[in-house]
């Protein structure tokens, strides 16, 4: 039978996400896979986790992809050196991306500068969507803006927001699903259990957290079953 698994922020955890998937999750290509974006960054191998979902979409597996806001400055800080090189330095952009973890996704890339970068992962991180809807929920990175009047137009807080209060007037009655900020595992829990009493769900458990309890795994969540599981840190 067909399953449906809903995965956030990887952040350059390419082992721990081959053994969620191959080990943990047993996918199939029957399967729909729905990744929450932040796919590099932070974790020693962002390329590696780029390769891994792009060979995942060429076997034709089923992967739908969100845009994260790591994926968002990383394309940024290649768009912006590529306008104008700082010869001898480190665009503004760079150093911004840096700032959240973004040398060891140059390292993976054997590279100094975003503009080294092939082009082909920034067109990949470009093409990935602002948010997904599924009969039950709203999939995005982050969250949603519902101060405005159609919450879907704004892509950036889909991407970067901390914070917001669902209205389900404007969320089209559904609940909200996202990643982006690291939760500890039993309140995720507890969120799922009671799930009339909440709507969201952060399924980001911070896998790249390895030194604090409750957290470091990378979880997926069947949004069918209601069932959460999670692979511990492989790479650290």
């Amino acid at each position: 039978m067909a399953q449906r698994w809903i995965i956030p922020d990887i952040h350059g955890c390419a082992l721990t996400l081959k053994a969620l998937l191959k080990n943990t999750l047993k996918v199939t290509k029957n399967d729909h896979l729905y990744f929450l974006g932040d796919y590099i960054d932070r974790g020693p191998d962002g390329k590696g986790v780029l390769d891994y979902l792009m060979h995942l979409q060429q076997e034709e597996y089923n992967v739908h992809l969100l845009k994260g806001n790591h994926e968002d400055m990383c394309v940024k800080a290649f768009e912006a050196d590529q306008k104008k090189k700082f010869f001898g330095g480190k665009h503004p952009e760079q150093k911004e991306w840096e700032a959240v973890g973004a040398k060891a996704t140059l390292d993976s890339f054997g590279v100094k500068h975003p503009r080294e970068i092939p082009k082909s992962y920034i067109d990949w991180m470009n093409a990935c969507l602002p948010y997904i809807e599924l009969e039950e929920y709203i999939l995005v990175h982050a969250g949603m803006n519902f101060n405005i009047a159609n919450p879907f137009e704004d892509e950036h807080s889909m991407m970067w927001t901390r914070k917001f209060k669902v209205d389900f007037g404007k969320s089209r009655g559904k609940k909200i699903i996202h990643g982006h900020i690291p939760v500890d595992y039993s309140f995720m829990s507890l969120v799922i259990e009671q799930n009339a009493n909440y709507d969201f769900i952060a399924l980001d458990n911070g896998v790249f957290v390895t030194n604090k309890p409750g957290m470091g795994n990378l979880t997926a969540f069947n949004p069918d079953t209601k069932q959460l599981l999670a692979q511990s840190n492989m790479d650290f």
